[in-house]
Parts: C-alpha cells; sequence; structure tokens
C-alpha cells in the first residue's frame, strides 16, 4: 500500500511538471508572438522565421495554380536563389509539393513559371553506383525528412543515404552534404543546356564554369560565371559532354550540356563542404563575391548571418494575437513580398556598384533590378516598398534609371532584360508614386523623361523575339492618342484592358508632372486620365472593346475572358478606374447601381465564356473552384475591388468581403494561395489587407480601410517612428468597424494618408459583429477620386 501511494504521488508530481512545461511552453510561445519592438538595424529578440512557410503555393501544376511558388532559399532582395529541383532543368515549375523524386539544389532567378528561369545550374550527391543523368539520379524524399526555410534548406536524399543542405547569401551559397560510410560518394554540378562550361581544378579543390541557359532578354554576351570551392580533396573527377557523354577522368568541358563529377570515399556522417558563388560579370568577379560573402565562414556561420538578415527585414513588423495559423500566414506572405526584384549589381574589388546590363552587355557602374513584372506589382509591392522601405525604393528608382539610360525605355517585364509578358506602362504607376511620398533621391527629371517617351513615342520600340509584338507597354500609343483608346479592330489584342491601364498611368504621369511643376504637361495628362470613359458602354454599363470607328465592339459577352482584356473580363476590368472611381459611379447611375454592380460580382455563379482561348486557363478555373462566384482574386486585376464599396458610402461590405477572402483564401501551406503569387504582388495584398488597409489608387497618398486581421500589429518605420494598430475586440465573427480612432482622435474617413502612417502613434480599431452604417458614411469619408462627390 505505502508502495502504491508512492507510485500514486510520484505520477501526480510528474502530472504537475508536465503541466508546468505546458504552462511554461505556451507562455514563452505566447510571449514570443507578442512581444514588439523597435527594429532599427538591430535583429528582433524574437523569431519570426519561425512562422515563415516557404512551400506556401508549391501544390501547383500548369493547369491549377495554388500559388505557382517554389521554396525560394534567399536572402531579402538577393542576386540568386536557391531551390529543390524535383522536375526536369527547363521546366517552370521546377518544384512540385505533390512529387516524391529530387534531382538536385539548382541556384534560380526565376520570377515566374511562365517567366521561367535562367542562368541556372544544380548540385546533386549520389553514392555507390554513379548516376549522373537527371532522370537516373533523381532520389526519393519525403516532406517528413525536409526543412524549408527563408535561410535554411535541407532534404534526405533516401536512395543515397545523404543528407543534402544548403544556406544562402545574396551572391552565393553555403553546401554541406553528410555522406554515408562508402566507397564511391559523388558531388555532381550540372551546368545546364543552351551553352555551358566546367573545369575541375583539383589541387585548388574547385570546379569553375559558367551557364547560359535562358529564355529570352539578354544580349549575345550573357554568362553566369560561378566557381565552387570545395573542403575536402578529389579522388574521382570526371565531367560530362552533349548528351550526357560520360568523360572519364576528363577536367574540362565545354558545350551545349556539360556537367563536372568529383568523388572520393566517405566515412558514416563525414561531412562535405561546397561554397558557390556566381557572377554575370566574370568568372573572377564570382570569386571575389565568394570571398566577401562567405570567405572562411563555416556552415553554421553563413546559415545565421541568413537567418538574421531574413530576421531584421521580417521584424520590421510584429504580430500580436491569438491566431496562430493567421501569423504563420502573415510572414509567409511577407517572406515572398521581400524576394523581389532581385539585386543584379555586384560589388567589385575597389568596393564599388557595377552591373553587368542586361540590355547592352556592357559593364556599367550603379544599381540594376531585374526579375519583376510591373502589370503585377504596381498594385501593393511597390507602395508597400513606399511605405516600409523608402530607402529600398529609392534604390530600385536607381536601377530604373539605369535601365532607361542604356536600353532607351523603361521596363514593364524584366527578366533579367526586357520581356514581352502582360500589357501597360506601369512602371510610370511606380515612379510617381515613389517621388509623390517623398522619395527623391534619385535622378527623377530623367524618370520624367523616360515615362513621356513611353507615353508619346512609337518607333524603335523593343519587341519580342520575334520582333512583333513591343516589350515595354503602350503598344498602340498612336492610336491611343489620337482617338482616346487602343482600338478592338486594329490587331492589338487586349485593347480595353490596355486604355484602361494607360489611363491609369497617364494619371500618375500628371501627378509627377504637377509636383515637378511641368503645369502644361500636368493639364494634357490629366485629361488623358479621362480616356477610360472611351470605353465604358452606357447600353451596357461595363467597359466594352471599342472599334476604331468610334461603334463598339459587337457581339458583347460580359463574361468573355480574354479579347478585349487581359486573364479577365469586363466583369473584372471594369473596376480599373483607380484614380476617378466617383467618375466610375457615376457612369453606372449612381452609388446604389454601382455597388449593386458589385455584389452582383459575388452572388452570381461563376460562368464564364473561354472560347477567346480555345480552353479553360487556369485562372478561369481558380476563379470557378472558390465558391466565390464572379470575384477572381487569384489574378491581380480585380483585387482592389473589395475596396470600393468605401467610395460609394457602404464601407461595412469592403470590411465583410476582405474578411472573407483574409480567411478563406490563404493559408501558410502547400495549396494556401487561390492562383498565381506574382513576385510579392497577391502576398502584399494580404499583407496591407491584414492591416487593415491597401493602397488603392498608387500616385495618390491614400490606403483605404478595410478589416484588419489581428488585434495587435505594430509597424517599424525607417524613419525611426512607430506605429500601433490596435483592434483588441477582433474576433472571427468581429470583423465589422464601430470607429476609429488615430491617436485619441476619431477618425471618421475611410482613409488614412501616407504622412499619418508614418508619422507613427496608434490606430485602433473598434471591432464589432454586426454593419455599422454610421461610421464612414458620409460624402466627406470617401477617399480620393479625380471627380468630386
Amino acid at each position: 500500500m505505502n508502495r502504491l501511494n508512492s507510485h500514486i504521488k510520484r505520477l501526480e508530481i510528474q502530472k504537475r511538471g508536465k503541466l508546468f512545461s505546458l504552462l511554461v511552453a505556451f507562455f514563452l510561445s505566447y510571449s514570443s508572438i507578442t512581444s514588439a519592438q523597435k527594429v532599427g538595424n538591430q535583429v528582433p529578440k524574437q523569431s519570426l522565421i519561425q512562422y515563415v512557410n516557404p512551400l506556401m503555393g508549391t501544390d501547383s501544376k500548369y493547369s491549377l495554380s495554388n500559388g505557382n511558388t517554389y521554396p525560394a532559399i534567399a536572402t531579402p532582395w538577393g542576386m540568386n536563389f536557391w531551390t529543390p529541383m524535383t522536375s526536369k532543368m527547363g521546366d517552370g515549375w521546377t518544384y512540385k509539393y505533390n512529387e516524391n523524386k529530387i534531382r538536385g539544389i539548382k541556384q534560380t532567378h526565376q520570377p515566374s513559371p511562365w517567366i521561367n528561369d535562367y542562368a541556372a545550374f544544380s548540385l546533386m550527391a549520389v553514392t555507390g553506383e554513379l548516376k549522373y543523368q537527371e532522370d537516373e539520379r533523381e532520389s526519393w524524399f519525403s516532406h517528413k525528412a525536409e526543412v524549408s526555410k527563408p535561410h535554411y534548406y535541407s532534404v534526405y536524399l533516401a536512395d543515397y543515404d545523404v543528407t543534402m543542405e544548403v544556406s544562402p547569401t545574396e551572391r552565393a551559397a553555403h553546401f554541406r552534404f553528410t555522406f554515408p560510410e562508402e566507397n564511391s560518394s559523388y558531388i555532381l554540378l550540372d551546368a545546364f543546356e543552351m551553352g555551358s562550361k566546367v573545369e575541375i581544378i583539383p589541387e585548388q579543390r574547385r570546379i569553375v564554369g559558367y551557364s547560359r541557359n535562358n529564355h529570352g532578354g539578354v544580349p549575345e554576351n550573357f554568362h553566369n560565371y560561378w566557381v565552387a570551392e570545395f573542403d575536402r580533396d578529389f579522388e574521382i573527377t570526371h565531367s560530362w559532354n552533349n548528351n550526357w557523354q560520360l568523360q572519364k577522368d576528363n577536367l574540362e568541358s565545354e558545350g551545349n550540356h556539360v556537367g563536372a563529377i568529383i568523388g572520393f570515399k566517405t566515412q558514416k556522417g563525414e561531412q562535405v563542404h561546397v561554397k558557390v558563388a556566381s557572377s554575370f560579370i566574370s568568372a573572377e568577379q564570382a570569386q571575389i563575391n565568394l570571398n566577401r560573402e562567405i570567405g572562411n565562414d563555416s556552415f553554421e556561420k553563413t546559415k545565421q548571418k541568413a537567418l538574421e538578415e531574413w530576421e531584421k527585414e521580417l521584424g520590421r513588423i510584429t504580430i500580436e494575437d491569438d491566431n496562430i495559423d493567421h501569423i504563420r500566414t502573415f510572414y509567409s506572405c511577407l517572406y515572398r513580398v521581400l524576394l523581389f526584384p532581385r539585386k543584379f549589381h555586384e560589388i567589385d574589388a575597389d568596393g564599388q556598384l557595377v552591373h553587368y546590363s542586361p540590355y547592352n552587355g556592357k559593364v556599367l557602374p550603379g544599381r540594376m533590378f531585374t526579375d519583376n513584372g510591373f502589370w503585377d506589382t504596381f498594385r501593393a509591392v511597390f507602395p508597400f516598398f513606399t511605405l516600409m522601405y523608402p530607402e529600398l525604393n529609392a534604390r530600385i528608382m536607381e536601377g530604373l534609371a539605369n535601365t532607361y539610360k542604356e536600353s532607351g525605355w523603361l521596363p514593364e517585364w524584366a527578366s533579367p532584360g526586357h520581356r514581352r509578358s502582360m500589357i501597360g506602362s506601369n512602371s510610370a504607376v511606380n515612379i510617381a508614386d515613389s517621388y509623390l511620398k517623398g522619395i527623391t533621391d534619385y535622378d527623377a527629371e530623367l524618370l520624367y523623361e523616360a515615362m513621356i517617351k513611353n507615353a508619346t513615342t512609337e518607333e524603335g520600340r523593343p519587341t519580342d523575339s520575334g520582333g512583333v509584338i513591343e516589350s515595354v507597354g503602350r503598344e498602340g500609343v498612336g492610336y491611343y492618342n489620337s482617338l482616346g483608346y487602343v482600338p478592338y479592330d486594329v490587331d492589338i489584342r487586349e485593347n480595353a484592358a490596355r486604355t484602361l491601364e494607360y489611363a491609369f498611368a497617364d494619371f500618375n504621369i500628371a501627378q509627377m508632372a504637377k509636383k515637378l511643376g511641368k503645369q502644361e504637361d500636368a493639364k494634357l495628362y490629366f485629361k488623358r486620365a479621362q480616356n477610360y470613359k472611351m470605353v465604358f458602354d452606357k447600353e451596357s454599363g461595363w467597359m466594352r472593346g471599342r472599334n476604331k470607328d468610334g461603334t463598339f465592339q459587337s457581339p458583347f459577352n460580359l463574361l468573355k475572358w480574354g479579347d478585349a482584356f487581359t486573364e479577365g473580363n469586363s466583369m473584372h476590368y471594369t473596376w480599373s478606374v483607380f484614380h476617378d472611381v466617383q467618375g466610375l459611379i457615376n457612369l453606372m447611375g449612381g452609388d446604389e447601381a454601382f455597388v449593386s454592380k458589385l455584389d452582383n460580382v459575388f452572388s452570381m455563379p461563376p460562368d464564364y465564356d473561354d472560347s477567346y482561348y480555345g480552353h479553360t486557363i487556369h485562372e478561369i478555373r481558380e476563379m470557378q473552384i472558390v465558391n466565390m462566384g464572379n470575384y477572381a482574386h487569384g489574378n491581380q486585376p480585380i483585387q482592389h475591388m473589395i475596396y470600393l464599396y468605401n467610395y460609394a458610402n457602404q464601407p461595412w461590405k469592403t470590411q465583410q468581403r476582405a474578411r472573407e477572402v483574409l480567411t478563406k483564401l490563404y493559408s501558410a501551406t502547400p495549396d494556401g494561395y487561390c492562383g498565381d503569387e506574382d513576385n510579392g504582388q497577391t502576398s502584399a495584398w494580404y499583407v496591407f489587407s491584414s492591416m487593415g488597409f491597401y493602397p488603392v489608387t498608387p500616385g495618390t497618398d491614400q490606403y483605404v480601410f478595410g478589416s484588419p486581421l489581428f488585434k495587435k500589429v505594430t509597424l517599424n518605420f525607417e524613419n525611426g517612428n512607430q506605429l500601433t494598430i490596435d483592434a483588441p475586440n477582433n474576433s472571427p465573427t468581429n470583423y465589422y468597424i464601430n470607429g476609429i480612432r488615430l491617436n485619441g482622435q476619431s477618425h471618421d474617413q475611410t482613409w488614412i494618408s501616407h504622412v499619418q502612417l508614418q508619422a507613427g502613434g496608434r490606430l485602433e480599431f473598434d471591432m464589432v459583429n454586426q454593419a455599422d452604417s454610421g461610421w464612414g458614411t458620409t460624402n466627406a469619408s470617401v477617399p480620393f477620386s479625380m471627380t468630386k462627390k
């Protein structure tokens, strides 16, 4: 009995001990979520990278995008990313979450599977029988034995009993291979096809070479030069040449597709380290990059430095909330926002910034950024940079100025040089938004000159490889400037969409002209900013293609994707009047008619007409399957639409719809997006919207309120100020705004200014569970519009 009582007592002590441990763990976890502090140049004390899932969006394929992402192992805006490959070289869907075999880890610069990659090469380990061809060397792996973080990736290669790890710097990376006991262990360097070279230098424990693969946008002399340094001697040295021809004991190979093989005996648990760096300038510069960014650092040191970079940037925004899933989604989205555009410049032996120009093939001084499609990112990514990263924004503007000087044009889609993809001249939006928000540390006059050239000049515009369709926006600019629209019947695709986007770009040009004191220009471009009216069909009440003779295109199908529009239909693109929503309201017949049309987008079935494409494109399918009517959040043109209820004095509908999208269409999981992520844009929508506001109209100083998702958010601005966003009553049912206070003062406007945010202080939301028809419903409450209410 005494032994029994003693045993019972021990069990009670153990239970209390376990309970205490659980309480401590919970307290520490909660503290890590809720502690917030200024960042400045300091690394946050809490770990935020733990919430980031780089696999968010990787469960995607050509026919259905849940993000179309890959796990980017990189530093913020780094020149090189690294990613595991489950697919063959050249496949834009390089990593598919539902695949089970891995072929290597490659250096990648891919901004989108539709744009594809350039300058890629990969490393892979095998043991036993030599297998180097990509279909033979692949190994089974499991997500259960995979670690994916922004600063570190690890995977167990089951077929070879090898663990492969990588950690990045801006232009280099550190690999660590842990081998089993094996007489023949190999590391393969695949330089990929389209022109490559490898040279094995045993006495230096190095492999050097270059890779030239690309999908356009490069000059004739384009090379990615790289160097790989090993920490042990080579016992086996082979290479391969075209068509996977093995060249035993051969130290050098050059051709369309070559690779290098080094090997040695290994003991169980033996680790081999490889330091890799690259350069678009020269082999010598690749070595400079390696020495500067890794040098003698250990793998753990490289990993720690990458971790600190991410913690610093993620720590500019801290969250306090009791929903860990939402916190994970927030930081996973924020990670995506901080990847593109990538730095394309390097630091030479004298410490000077230089870059290889993807426009003229020369090595020139100064900054260069690339891998961005402004059709996507003008909406929220660049406004996020103006708010949270003004210094970075200024440096990107320097890069745009260099692009103009080197190519004669501003980029609209760059990867790495001009690429033909999407429409519009949205570089003007990014430049104007930057300048108008006080970011002026660059040659604004030169960029203004570039904006005007793009808006007026037809001759000499760069074209695609076939010399047919121009690649820098404003196709049909002559028609647009003379008629006020791009005609439907002059063989220029997506003409109504172009007209709407050119009109918004013209508004931004006008705003910048006004700021620069160019009054005549401002007058002209404010007038052109009204050109959206030229493609509004009063009979149908929607935007519609218009023929050169002034008649509207017929027959008209509201639900027809493509044709006069870009990856959407008229129901999606009609709202692309970012700068004059009241003017659009007036065209539609007033607030009630406007709201009725907004409501109808959500309430109707997800019907569509895909005849223009001849098949159901993935953007259509992504709209169809989420049960939100014809609302297509998975593509960019409609992403601001939810916020337009504010302009018609029904802000509670914005609040309800914003919360619905935040909680229904996003999660930090492999299927966590509802369409293409696209260079951070779909993520930036989440980051802004979860904080409670969104930049509907870049080129103005306003952000429009939605429904904040978290109980508390702290923004740490570069100017040293801190803004706390409080919504203590926030809950899954309390998503309506009953009132807002800014620094203790009642705030009845449905928007807040850039200056007010960056001044810091406290922004308080009173959240309730019923729609409030009182707050923000006066004509004085509505956000900016060229036409006044």
